[in-house]
């Protein structure tokens, strides 16, 4: 093995400045990832300028073609030159405002990075001047030069990544891109709701959002079923003004694609503000579901430091337990109120017998139990005011079986089946996550045997979804087929439903698609199919398992538990919460003190 020389025999290499097109290139690796944040800085600019109304149009996902057209302020002949130039910029008066930023960009980097990867030409026209054009291709600039168009501002981007072909080797399918594209938009729109956007993708319009007013905007971006469920949320304070929606506990989902976070009208994903949005929902929703929320925080630009991250999209904050703390408060009081006024609406309906669960080897039927009568409740007898515990469900005496999980002997809250074991343990199996386990291995196993089986409906079923969240359904139609799910195109944004896993008995088809569309999507277009069938499958178990607040009987209760016993990985349920916990009888003598 050859030996390492001395450092001091080695040849020093020489320090010398890069050439402008390598350092160019070298921040669009920063500033331009993907067509998407392409799309963000340029339509960031429009707004800076001032424009009321912003399109977009996406060829091959971007990647072959973006075209952003404003009528914002436009740019002088003068202005124009500048601006394909590093570290130029109109949006910084002074070098004391640095930490004081109040536009969305500033840095003077996003138009020279694109244009050293990319043919970029810009036609711009003030609203009391002349339009002038200037075109950057590989770095390369040319003169500015005059032209005609309309006041504002025109920017085309064709061939990104040309110039850097093993960046755009790392490209997804332009489906895939142009999907982060419209979802840039969309999280821009939300942010300046008074401004109308408009985005073309392959000749199909993907989002038309008219100007209007913030609350209007936010029922617009995340739909009806979101805004359904929305309660507001507010805190006004010296340095901090935060107001938005928020969704009750009872409308979760899968992924935090629906948290939409917005400080100073920047949209950002900061870790700070998702970690205070998860504190405020942890005790009200399960395991592995997570809150939908469009919050807007305005806060003094001195107060934040929004250049800690080349895109932009987290911050720091300069008192950032204060913005914490209020976040979690305002959320906890909106929840609060709405959970207060949600129990305090009458019933419109009359109640309806549960559905059956799906078979799963149980016994074929639920017979809801009739619970005993009351004893007399503790609190009476100290004197205390009473109050009216959960009754749990006993089951009579019956002898004891010698399997780990022992017999059932109680239903808790409806959730909770407790079991006692052979040698004398207490057992507690939590329902839903036993059974989603149960129901997710049953699939696993269908699927390796060549395919889950499938259920045909009697009335093919049709769920409204949106254009983007069908296509992209459609997309995984066959993989879907493999699970047992088989969908067609029904119209635009809609979805036909024939069948559904036989495994699931009959789960409403509505929330179980708009579920596996928003998986598939946090997943995107790299994950292999394993992956995504994986995932498709724990999602399906979750629909098609029994839930909390289901009344089991005794004969269910118990195959449930000879179920768990029988299936591999039954202490987690699909989203790694536990399934049973064992209290023996130390554990219960170190909890009463007793040693």
């Amino acid at each position: 093995m050859d030996s390492v020389p001395p450092a001091e025999s080695r040849p020093r290499p020489a320090i010398r400045r890069l050439p402008e097109t390598t350092a160019n290139r070298i921040a669009a690796g920063e500033v331009v990832e993907r067509p998407a944040a392409a799309v963000k800085e340029i339509v960031e600019n429009a707004l800076d300028a001032g424009a009321s109304r912003i399109s977009v149009v996406l060829e091959g996902g971007g990647m072959d073609r973006i075209l952003v057209e404003d009528d914002g302020c436009g740019m002088s002949a003068d202005d124009l030159a500048l601006a394909v130039e590093r570290h130029a910029t109109s949006k910084l008066p002074e070098e004391a405002t640095l930490f004081r930023i109040a536009t969305l960009g500033f840095r003077g980097e996003a138009l020279p990075s694109i244009g050293a990867v990319a043919r970029l030409t810009i036609t711009s026209r003030p609203q009391d001047g002349a339009a002038h054009r200037i075109a950057v291709e590989g770095g390369r600039v040319s003169e500015v030069a005059p032209a005609s168009g309309a006041p504002g501002t025109r920017v085309e981007v064709r061939d990104l990544f040309f110039a850097t072909p093993a960046r755009r080797k790392f490209l997804r399918h332009p489906r895939t891109e142009a999907e982060h594209a419209v979802e840039a938009v969309r999280r821009l729109a939300l942010a300046w709701p008074g401004v109308s956007f408009r985005v073309e993708n392959d000749g199909r319009e993907a989002l038309n959002l008219p100007g209007t007013d913030w609350e209007t905007r936010i029922r617009q971006v995340l739909g009806p079923d979101f805004a359904a469920a929305a309660v507001p949320v507010e805190a006004v304070g010296m340095s901090l003004d935060l107001r938005g929606l928020a969704a009750l506990p009872s409308y979760t989902r899968p992924t935090t694609m629906a948290q939409h976070l917005v400080v100073n009208r920047r949209p950002v994903r900061d870790p700070l503000l998702r970690v205070a949005l998860r504190v405020a929902y942890r005790d009200v929703i399960e395991a592995g579901r997570h809150p939908a929320a469009a919050l807007f925080l305005d806060v003094p630009p001195e107060s934040v430091d929004v250049n800690v991250h080349p895109m932009k999209t987290e911050l720091r904050f300069r008192e950032g337990d204060g913005v914490r703390g209020t976040l979690i408060n305002a959320l906890r009081r909106a929840l609060a109120v709405g959970a207060g006024a949600a129990v305090a609406m009458p019933a419109l309906t009359p109640a309806v017998p549960p559905e059956p669960m799906p078979s799963m080897g149980f016994a074929e039927s639920f017979v809801p139990l009739t619970p005993p009568p009351a004893p007399v409740p503790v609190q009476r007898a100290l004197g205390l005011a009473p109050v009216a515990p959960p009754r749990p469900v006993l089951l009579t005496e019956r002898a004891p079986e010698a399997h780990p999980l022992g017999r059932a002997i109680a239903q808790f809250l409806d959730t909770y089946v407790v079991a006692e074991a052979p040698d004398g343990a207490l057992v507690l199996v939590d329902q839903h996550a036993a059974h989603e386990r149960l129901t997710h291995e049953a699939l696993s196993a269908q699927l390796v045997e060549g395919g889950v089986r499938s259920q045909p409906l009697l009335l093919p079923a049709v769920v409204d979804l949106g254009a983007r969240e069908a296509q992209r359904l459609l997309d995984h139609a066959e993989d879907l087929a493999r699970l047992g799910l088989e969908i067609e195109g029904f119209g635009a944004g809609a979805v036909l439903v024939r069948a559904l896993p036989a495994l699931l008995g009959n789960p409403e088809p509505g929330p179980l698609l708009k579920d596996l569309a928003e998986e598939l999507a946090e997943l995107g277009e790299a994950a292999s199919l394993q992956k995504r069938l994986d995932a498709a499958v724990a999602r399906l178990a979750c629909h098609g398992s029994v839930r909390a607040g289901r009344r089991l009987t005794p004969a269910e209760m118990d195959a449930l538990l000879r179920a768990m016993e029988a299936t591999p990985r039954a202490a987690t349920c699909s989203h790694g919460r536990p399934t049973v916990l064992r209290l023996d009888a130390a554990a219960l003598e170190r909890m009463f003190g007793r040693r």
